[in-house]
């Protein structure tokens, strides 16, 4: 395989790449410069090499423990759950969170043989050790979401002086309901509020 043809299949081996958008990449790499190519290629080599799993939460980072675990501006008090570390800017661009974070590395999904002992939840409990009073379960809302958040609030319902929480759910700012699905729209009828 020549080497255009490796990189177009390196590159939509990618999430949401297609074969494609992976030859339209690789094309646009070679008509960058040289310099441009070097620094992508060093960029990758460097996340490869310096990125690890934080031990105290498990976000990816390139510090032990990560910059969320370390700052001393985070309340301790207040711990998020999410699926994965790619969750976590989401949550930060919102800027209405201060606390910190546990990353369960996926979610329950039995069909795929991924069950409680596959996720980084042991670690959730020793956690609760801490001064921790609130456990908010930000996992999506897919099934397998909503079943690892409900397997999360059960386990740490007897968790004592731990509140455990969950982000609501309805429609979207800008939204349309006729776009809306019929669960979407139960989920934001249940979280009404007086206005």
């Amino acid at each position: 395989m020549n080497a255009i043809e490796a990189l177009v299949g390196e590159l939509g081996r990618l999430p949401g790449i297609g074969r494609k958008t992976a030859r339209r990449l690789t094309y646009h790499l070679l008509k960058s410069s040289k310099d441009d190519a070097r620094r992508l290629a060093r960029a990758i080599e460097r996340v490869a090499a310096e990125v690890r799993v934080c031990g105290a939460c498990g976000n990816l980072s390139d510090m032990e423990p990560c910059e969320f675990c370390r700052s001393p501006r985070r309340d301790p008090a207040q711990v998020c759950v999410v699926e994965e570390a790619s969750d976590i800017p989401a949550i930060e661009n919102s800027g209405n969170f201060a606390g910190l974070y546990h990353v369960l590395g996926g979610r329950l999904s039995p069909l795929d043989g991924v069950g409680p002992e596959d996720l980084n939840i042991r670690a959730l409990l020793r956690r609760l050790d801490a001064p921790v009073r609130e456990v908010i379960i930000a996992t999506n809302a897919s099934v397998e979401g909503e079943a690892t958040a409900t397997y999360l609030q059960r386990l740490l319902a007897s968790a004592a002086g731990v509140t455990v929480t969950r982000l609501a759910r309805g429609l979207p700012v800008g939204g349309d309901l006729e776009y809306a699905d019929g669960v979407t729209i139960a989920e934001a009828f249940a979280g009404r509020r007086e206005m």
